[in-house]
């Protein structure tokens, strides 16, 4: 992957990505998610239990999914009692979403729309999530600030992303290593000519969310298990067990 400064064109090259390259092959993947009967999380599959994620209690609650893909995230939510609502920028992912959810018997409203502009009135709901959707496919100084405009006061975000140390050490076309191969200072976009991922480091990230009213409760850094059930063409387990290749925020919109 290579840094990139101008993100312009990010929308319509992860649309274009998520359509033509990744949703076809999503289906026994959403499948297999749809039918835990508790949340895992991120490439480790880290149970809820251990993290957290979610708020004790999210019956009644109004939530939204910020690139949802085949909301596997909202169908979780639903489950125990939320109102999700679900939203990316994919028709091939959504389509996948409404089999999933015809063949769970599970329905919520699912929406056609970019993260960064989300077609929605404002100070609506109690609970913003993303795993791997907007935390990582859209630009956090457009879709941070576009979650604080959605959620009420006292609302929270939770969003898992990949960590600034991975980003750092993941090369252009391989896996993970030891060595950092480009500066943190200016780091915001990574682009491959296919796809364009976002990550900021730790302080940068804590400004921004000031900045839009949050105050963060949490920062996780996932450490994969040992043994971990699979690796990835991107970062080994082994790798993942000795740094944080992906972590979890959680922050609340305190105005």
């Amino acid at each position: 992957m290579i840094v990139r400064e101008d993100p312009a064109d990010h929308v319509e090259l992860n649309r274009r990505y998520w359509d033509e390259q990744a949703a076809g092959f999503h289906g026994p993947l959403a499948r297999d998610a749809w039918s835990q009967s508790a949340p895992r999380w991120g490439l480790w599959a880290t149970p809820e239990s251990q993290v957290s994620v979610l708020p004790a209690d999210v019956a009644g609650m109004e939530a939204i999914e910020l690139g949802c893909g085949t909301a596997y995230v909202s169908s979780w939510l639903a489950r125990a009692g939320a109102r999700p609502l679900g939203v990316d920028i994919s028709r091939e992912q959504l389509a996948t979403a409404r089999a999933m959810q015809a063949e769970f018997g599970l329905g919520f409203p699912l929406v056609l729309g970019d993260a960064e502009r989300v077609p929605c009135a404002g100070d609506r709901f109690d609970l913003a999530i993303s795993e791997y959707g907007a935390s990582l496919w859209c630009d956090p100084y457009r879709w941070i600030p576009e979650a604080a405009r959605l959620l009420r006061t006292g609302g929270l975000l939770v969003f898992l992303r990949r960590s600034p140390l991975f980003a750092l050490c993941v090369p252009a076309d391989g896996e993970a290593g030891a060595a950092l191969l480009r500066p943190q200072f200016g780091l915001r976009q990574l682009a491959d000519g296919m796809s364009a991922e976002f990550t900021l480091g730790h302080g940068e990230m804590l400004a921004l969310l000031r900045s839009c009213g949050f105050t963060v409760e949490e920062l996780i850094e996932i450490q994969a298990p040992k043994p971990a059930h699979r690796d990835y063409s991107e970062v080994s387990a082994d790798w993942a067990h000795r740094w944080p290749s992906e972590e979890i925020w959680k922050a609340r919109l305190t105005g």
